[in-house]
């Protein structure tokens, strides 16, 4: 478990995730020619809107798991 720290919609904040996700992330981010922040700030903006969100480092996985099934 690695403790990342970014910054989305102006603000700091710290997440916690396992480093083959934050690696698997940065691969996303580049084939889909985004940086990190902006690719995690639309998953952010997406999980907020749930009923019941999760924590971002669950929402994170998450993406990772259906990108990944589904590409």
């Amino acid at each position: 478990m690695v403790k990342h720290s970014i910054t989305l919609s102006g603000h700091r904040t710290s997440l916690s995730l396992e480093q083959p996700f934050w690696d698997e992330l940065q691969r996303i981010a580049k084939i889909e020619q985004k940086t990190m922040a902006g690719l995690i700030g639309e998953i952010d903006r997406a999980r907020i809107k749930q009923p019941h969100p999760p924590n971002l480092s669950s929402a994170l996985r998450l993406y990772v798991l259906d990108w990944v099934k589904n590409h």
